[in-house]
């Protein structure tokens, strides 16, 4: 493995006086389909674990969600035209096709009603589109099967950052906030396709929240003005006072933001993989960014997913262990090469003595067989999320 530390001698973002950053909802059609496309690809390793024992080569990374057509009106509405979804990508073959193609179909739509309230509503056809993977790249990942480390099946690299600023915080909480279960109780007209914008300009504070009302639980524009100044007030309330917030920008008089169902994929907007938050939950284009699509691929040998959360999770524990301002880390793969082999960037901005012997530990330690392993378990069972 070959490691670079460098001491970087600039601003860390947080005391920069510009700084942007986004959070796409659980119901945004980008968000959607990167999650349906990771729970494709957990319930197909589980579904390979039980037929073979272990998980066969398989990448659910395409993945396209096209809107339909809606009419919502104040206490009501309907949808006109379902909305639909592709899961696309390779897969092993294990008995047949049509016995894979029924376990994603299955997976997409226990996905879709515990992540969307109204589902029904929508009724979404779904489509299952896999074909069996390269020969060459099937070899090298049954050596995992073998107990041998596992190959990097692409040339492809992971980046992460840590800390968190204040601003990265506020915005990923905000949205977790309005879409968590006792404020759906309280307030049901929420849905669930909420998108989140912030930016700080100094110590300035402004958040620029983008929310699908649920047409049937608002009976008037002036009740949903009302509804609008309420979401604004529990923001401020649970977070600062000082904060700006902004909802629904777009609104005219009685032109405002209304669906059926909860979520814009209703009504013409399209979602697709990749296009949505990284793997730390944010798009963040003041930081260090890959534009790899982590959802759906494999879990045992994509470096597209593997060295996103490996450089996370590497990022946090030098940051935690070392109090520095910023950390940065940087993981290359070559395709064919073992997965515990990379080129390894640690960039770090800060005062004071840093061991660059512990942070080689951590990284010796993250990238390490069985540092993998325990990645792939949590993958699979779910505890990491993609978007």
């Amino acid at each position: 493995m070959n490691i670079s530390i460098e001491k970087l001698d600039h601003k860390p973002v947080s005391k920069e006086e510009i700084e942007i950053v986004e959070r796409k909802g659980v119901g945004h059609p980008d968000s959607l389909t990167d999650g349906i496309c990771e729970a494709a690809s957990r319930v197909l390793c589980k579904y390979y674990m039980k037929q073979k024992g272990f998980v066969l080569h398989h990448n659910l990374d395409k993945g396209l969600l096209v809107g339909g057509a809606s009419n919502p009106v104040f206490g009501g509405g309907e949808i006109i035209e379902s909305p639909t979804i592709t899961i696309a990508g390779t897969a092993s073959i294990v008995k047949s096709f049509d016995d894979i193609k029924m376990v994603i179909y299955e997976e997409t739509e226990r996905y879709l009603k515990e992540n969307l309230r109204f589902i029904d509503k929508l009724n979404p056809e779904i489509n299952v589109a896999i074909h069996p993977g390269s020969a060459d790249l099937v070899n090298l990942y049954e050596r995992f099967n073998k107990g041998e480390v596992p190959l990097a099946n692409d040339t492809s690299f992971g980046v992460g950052f840590a800390p968190k600023t204040v601003l990265e915080d506020l915005v990923l909480l905000t949205e977790r906030f309005l879409n968590s279960k006792p404020i759906k109780k309280k307030c049901p007209w929420i849905g669930e396709d909420i998108k989140v914008m912030g930016v700080r300009s100094k110590d300035e504070l402004n958040l620029t929240i983008a929310m699908a009302f649920v047409s049937e639980f608002v009976s008037g524009v002036e009740e949903y003005y009302e509804f609008k100044n309420k979401v604004r007030d529990l923001v401020n309330g649970k977070f600062s006072e000082r904060i700006n917030v902004s909802i629904n920008t777009a609104d005219r008089e009685d032109s405002v933001y209304l669906t059926v169902s909860g979520t814009s994929w209703e009504m013409g907007d399209d979602g697709q993989v990749g296009r949505g938050n990284r793997i730390n939950g944010l798009i963040t284009p003041a930081r260090v960014m890959s534009l790899e699509a982590s959802a759906g691929k494999n879990p045992i040998s994509h470096v597209g997913k593997l060295y996103n959360f490996k450089a996370q999770e590497i990022a946090d524990k030098v940051s935690e262990e070392t109090n520095l301002d910023e950390v940065k880390v940087m993981i290359v793969s070559k395709i064919g090469k073992p997965i515990t082999e990379p080129f390894v960037g640690v960039k770090y901005i800060g005062n004071g003595k840093v061991s660059e012997g512990k942070i080689q530990d951590i990284v010796d330690d993250s990238l390490s067989r069985k540092g993998f392993e325990e990645l792939r378990d949590r993958l699979i069972s779910g505890k990491l999320s993609v978007w």
